[in-house]
């Protein structure tokens, strides 16, 4: 019996020998272990991975939220500053922003004026557009002012741009824009306007010599017109400048009108840059050009040399008689007319002795900055 065991026991040594005598190229067991570590690992950081974006999409809500807020807040503060500051922020230099709008009065020489302009747009780079209304109407349906301001707001791609056309003044504020355009006019004699208009219904001018106009074959003198009482020359006929500067408001084409007369004084003054004087034109055109010499470089000089100076002449136009001029200046709305083209005209007097004085206040003045901080 202990024989057998001890033979067994000589056995299982031999065989453990052999085993143990085995080359260990392979073991199964740490390699699983590594895998699944690194599974767990990367388990872990997806894990905080998504945590983190989860943080920053929460974080990125509660700031448009708060943002959002703040700029309500601002909008019902100040809404105009807000949208200005929109606007700003496209960092367009001022010149290649520029719109001017001429809303031109008719028979004071707006013709000879606007050709300039049009001679000048493709050399000094801008736009003209010319404003036409249905039935020729000075005046627009306060849908139709809206759909303009915001056509001359939106409108990007046409500025710089200069628009002209037979329209009184539109305020841009009342329809909340935040763009507010350069106003710019003439304006000429009351009796002079209405004189040239008359004989140009009857005569025409030399800018379409051959269209026949409503009152062609009518040969009746102003001063027979006055004389005769007749309605083509009543003093009323005058009341069109004041309106064209008082705006839409019914009052301003109320004729003899008050309210539209201080209405109109008022608004040259705070929305024309310039109002200039059919018999001062060349100035006119000479002060525009030292103020805003993107758009009217070389104005005065084309203007001087170029047949631009009398591009509409009224044919056949004849000087009223002294007693004419004496009834018609008796007239209320000669006296009205008469006293806003005085006012516009002592306001271009100024700014244009200004414009040529030179030194301290002239056009060769100068101006700098200095102690700019923080440095």
């Amino acid at each position: 019996m202990q024989i057998k065991i001890a033979a067994k026991e000589v056995e299982r040594n031999s065989v453990n020998k052999m085993v143990q005598s085995w080359p260990r190229t392979f073991s199964a067991r740490p390699w699983i272990l590594v895998g699944i570590a690194g599974i767990l690992l990367v388990g872990l950081y997806l894990f905080h991975l998504q945590a983190q974006i989860d943080s920053l999409i929460t974080s990125q809500t509660h700031l448009e939220r708060d943002v959002s807020k703040l700029n309500s807040l601002r909008r019902k503060q100040d809404p105009f500053q807000h949208r200005q500051a929109q606007f700003k922020s496209n960092d367009v230099p001022f010149e290649r922003d520029l719109v001017v709008i001429y809303n031109r009065v008719p028979k004071t020489g707006s013709t000879s004026f606007v050709g300039v302009a049009y001679d000048l747009c493709k050399p000094n780079a801008f736009h003209v557009l010319h404003l036409n209304i249905s039935a020729n109407m000075h005046v627009l349906t306060l849908p139709s002012q809206a759909r303009f301001v915001q056509n001359v707001t939106d409108w990007r791609e046409m500025r710089p741009a200069f628009f002209h056309g037979h329209l009184a003044f539109v305020d841009f504020q009342k329809f909340g824009s935040h763009f507010q355009p350069v106003y710019i006019n003439l304006v000429r004699q009351p009796l002079d306007r209405l004189v040239s208009y008359y004989y140009f219904l009857r005569h025409g001018d030399d800018f379409r010599p051959h269209l026949v106009r409503r009152k062609h074959g009518d040969n009746v003198s102003f001063d027979e017109c006055v004389q005769q009482n007749l309605e083509d020359c009543n003093p009323d006929n005058m009341w069109l400048q004041i309106p064209f500067f008082c705006g839409h408001a019914p009052a301003c084409w109320e004729k003899g009108n008050e309210w539209a007369l201080e209405e109109a004084k008022k608004n040259l003054l705070e929305h024309y840059m310039v109002v200039g004087v059919t018999e001062q034109m060349e100035d006119f055109i000479s002060l525009l050009e030292l103020t805003l010499p993107s758009m009217f470089r070389g104005a005065g000089q084309h203007f001087a040399l170029s047949n631009r100076s009398h591009l509409r002449k009224t044919s056949q136009k004849t000087n009223p008689l002294p007693e004419t001029v004496a009834r018609i200046q008796q007239s209320k709305i000669w006296k009205m007319e008469n006293e806003f083209y005085e006012f516009a005209l002592v306001q271009f007097g100024h700014a244009l002795r200004k414009a040529q004085t030179p030194g301290a206040s002239g056009a060769q003045q100068i101006f700098f900055y200095e102690k700019i901080r923080p440095k």
